[in-house]
């Protein structure tokens, strides 16, 4: 039996992190002046109303308390045998990417956060730099185990931030509020952020909607479809579009965000791939009753690969945070194992360390 104050906390820890895999609810989205340029072969979102749905019509989400039971029962603070260890880190050069004007690379920051280079770019995303992910600035949450590859004060110059969505472990308030506040970035958002940014002070913002496209420092940003859900609280399940994105340049770039697996990965791919590189998720896919519709497998993130017809493979959302059962070190043996037993090439799926770089 927990304490009293464990209980407590357990139940805001429910609260802010079971539900923000959920989906679907009331929203309101303010109207652009001018629509943005749509991509052929991408829908918008579909809704029921002013719900958002994602495209699978079969999608389907355990019940809420079915969700809390297993958070409750089986989360990685109560299961000892889920002990996590922090990943080595890499020797970060601030100065070499500082000084990169021209060579695309990439960097693994850790979980979502990538740092992407590309045509004399720099663009970070779903940032976080926080110890831990929760509400109320991290006090109840799920705690981080391995530090960020880079720290925040080694950033160059950051030109666009992409959000995937509003979930605590790709939405980090502080670490957004310390990004405009440096920078004074373009934040790229699925609709319904922007008005959660501009509630923050954050102005310096674009919002689309599946297919729709912007032109950030000479990039062209397409907001692409992902299936998953959005919300913080109870009461704002929903209300904001979930998304993954493509970066168009001299090099085509994808990030998955989070997502389960459907045809959304072949679509994209058809319409406007082939891409050089797609990051993609490869943990917090356990329970995997509960993790299915809205989190892709290690194999499935494989066949997404495929699906994007990308070069390169970098795999993501693992390592960093106590989010799920699996081990923390299983994702990648499980890559290596597939990568192998589906002859792929081994040279072109990469699994980085924290702070690593690598050029595309």
């Amino acid at each position: 039996m927990f304490a009293r104050t464990g209980q407590r906390a357990v139940l805001l820890l429910v609260l802010a992190l079971v539900v923000s895999a959920g989906e679907a609810s009331p929203q309101s989205i303010g109207a652009s002046l001018a629509a943005p340029p749509v991509v052929a072969g991408l829908s918008p979102a579909p809704r029921a109303g002013s719900v958002f749905r994602n495209l699978d019509p079969e999608y389907h989400r355990a019940s809420l308390w079915t969700r809390i039971h297993s958070v409750v029962l089986g989360g990685t603070w109560l299961v000892g045998e889920r002990r996590v260890e922090a990943l080595p880190l890499a020797a970060v050069d601030a100065k070499a990417l500082r000084a990169n004007t021209s060579d695309p690379t990439v960097t693994w920051v850790g979980h979502s956060t990538l740092l992407v280079q590309l045509d004399g770019v720099n663009f970070l995303t779903d940032p976080t730099w926080a110890n831990r992910t929760g509400p109320f600035g991290g006090l109840v949450g799920v705690g981080r185990y391995t530090p960020p590859g880079i720290p925040f004060s080694d950033l160059p110059r950051i030109d666009f931030v992409l959000i995937s969505h509003d979930h605590y472990d790709h939405l980090d308030e502080a670490t957004v509020r310390r990004l405009a506040r440096t920078f004074n970035p373009r934040f790229v958002v699925p609709l319904g952020l922007k008005a959660w940014l501009e509630d923050r002070g954050i102005t310096n913002v674009v919002e689309l909607n599946w297919g729709e496209s912007v032109t950030v420092a000479g990039l062209t940003v397409v907001c692409t479809p992902a299936q998953h859900g959005s919300g913080r609280t109870l009461i704002d399940q929903g209300r904001r579009l979930w998304a993954s994105w493509a970066v168009l340049g001299s090099k085509r770039f994808y990030f998955a965000g989070d997502t389960g697996y459907y045809r959304h990965f072949k679509e994209t791919g058809d319409a406007l791939g082939p891409f050089d590189l797609a990051a993609l998720p490869i943990g917090s896919y356990t329970p995997r009753a509960l993790a299915h519709p809205v989190h892709i497998s290690p194999e499935e993130a494989l066949q997404a690969w495929v699906d994007l017809r990308a070069a390169k493979f970098v795999g993501i959302h693992w390592g960093t945070f106590a989010l799920a059962r699996e081990p923390y070190d299983e994702p990648p043996r499980r890559i290596a194992e597939e990568v192998s037993r589906r002859h792929l090439d081994p040279d072109a799926v990469w699994i980085l360390k924290p702070g690593a770089t690598t050029a595309w």
